[in-house]
């Protein structure tokens, strides 16, 4: 009987190392999570065995899932509603190019030029269309924009960008049937309700030592994700819109948010993203580099043609056009939640995942590090405002 407890001892241990490598490099944690499962899947299994991180284990599986649900709905409730709705106009064309461009360029370069089949194509397409809210959140937060119109106006068009990745993935790979309109009506109901019920309940029982809003959030997430793959579709889906219509309530009460990215972030998606990283096959990409190399131009290409003029129309010059322009190419935590859904579904080969996930990551790094180089507008921050400043006026 496998000793779950030293299993999980391994999964931390290597959360833990994957934590101060982070921090060491001054990367994203989810990137390095990634990273570090790669390197010990590959390791592990060369000196003890392929099967020694147990990562198709159902309670892997489940923690991992639970991870995944939770950072998709506070990835929505990071979303300020007040500042959405002065730049839904903005946010919502840029969002949209940033998404439909390398959704398109992607897809035709997988099919095309890789000659891959056109499902494998259209969820290339859907995995490289991303954009990273994870790591253009903790560069604004980091930097200061968080408190700038431009840094609010990127958030905004990353929220529309990756909902448009969450609708299409939903679209494309899940089967039309009775549950899916019943699925489609309940989500409408939920969503309508949620906001009004959720204030209230919250101010008559909440603010206890049990944890209530907590709890009542945790069903909301994991019913409607329930639902959802009884419907054929993926429970993450419904998780990022329940997190938007809560932004107002969720996301203005930072004690709630901080309790959550504990749970969230401390335990459950160190085993989502090392999970994530471990099913990377190194010898695939080793043998066929110039496969990432195409998926990596195509995205990063394509990405800049739809919003380099975008941006431009609206009247962004100089820097902020360019720094705009990259943190909307970065790609990470949809891009592989999407591409796993591909791998778990047979929509993709275990190599081709290697390859998306590969380039997913490249976009996490080399943008940013582009943007944060050479294109960081620094005359839009305050004057007063330092980076560890920011840090500490963000609170999460």
């Amino acid at each position: 009987m496998e000793n779950v407890w030293f299993s999980a001892a391994i999964w931390v241990g290597l959360a833990l190392v994957a934590t101060l490598v982070a921090i060491w490099l001054k990367l994203s944690t989810a990137l390095s999570e990634i990273v570090v499962g790669t390197v010990a899947q590959l390791v592990l299994g060369t000196f003890v065995g392929a099967e020694v991180l147990a990562g198709r284990s159902e309670w892997v599986t489940f923690l991992a899932g639970a991870g995944a649900i939770l950072l998709t709905f506070l990835a929505g409730a990071e979303i300020d509603p007040t500042v959405f709705r002065r730049k839904w106009q903005e946010a919502t064309v840029v969002g949209l190019a940033g998404f439909f461009a390398p959704f398109i360029g992607c897809a035709m370069v997988a099919r095309f030029l890789l000659h891959w089949g056109w499902p494998a194509s259209w969820l290339a397409g859907v995995a490289l269309s991303t954009t990273s809210v994870a790591v253009v959140y903790s560069v604004m937060l980091e930097l200061g924009f968080n408190r700038t119109e431009f840094g609010k106006a990127v958030l905004a068009a990353c929220f529309v960008n990756d909902l448009g990745t969450v609708i299409a993935l939903g679209l494309i790979f899940s089967p039309f049937t009775s549950r899916t309109v019943l699925f489609v009506i309940a989500s409408v109901i939920v969503f309508a309700v949620l906001p009004i019920v959720t204030p209230r309940f919250f101010r008559r029982y909440g603010g206890r030592v049990s944890e209530l809003e907590a709890k009542f959030i945790l069903f909301a997430v994991f019913a409607m994700g329930g639902l959802a793959v009884w419907a054929g579709s993926e429970a993450v889906l419904p998780a990022y819109l329940i997190g938007m219509v809560l932004a107002g309530t969720v996301g203005n009460d930072h004690v709630l948010v901080r309790r959550l990215r504990t749970v969230t972030f401390g335990l459950l998606t160190p085993f989502y993203f090392i999970r994530a990283g471990s099913f990377v096959s190194v010898p695939a990409l080793v043998a066929a580099p110039l496969t990432f190399v195409l998926l990596f131009l195509g995205k990063s290409a394509s990405k800049s043609l739809g919003i380099w003029p975008t941006v431009h129309w609206y009247r962004y010059v100089g820097r902020e056009r360019m720094y705009y322009t990259l943190m909307m190419s970065t790609g990470l935590t949809f891009g592989t939640i999407s591409a796993l859904f591909g791998l778990n579904h047979h929509v993709i080969s275990q190599a081709q995942y290697s390859y998306l996930v590969a380039t997913v990551i490249g976009s996490a790094v080399i943008p940013t590090m582009i943007a944060n180089a050479f294109f960081m507008p620094t005359h839009l921050l305050p004057a007063e405002t330092s980076p560890q400043e920011a840090v500490a006026s963000g609170g999460r």
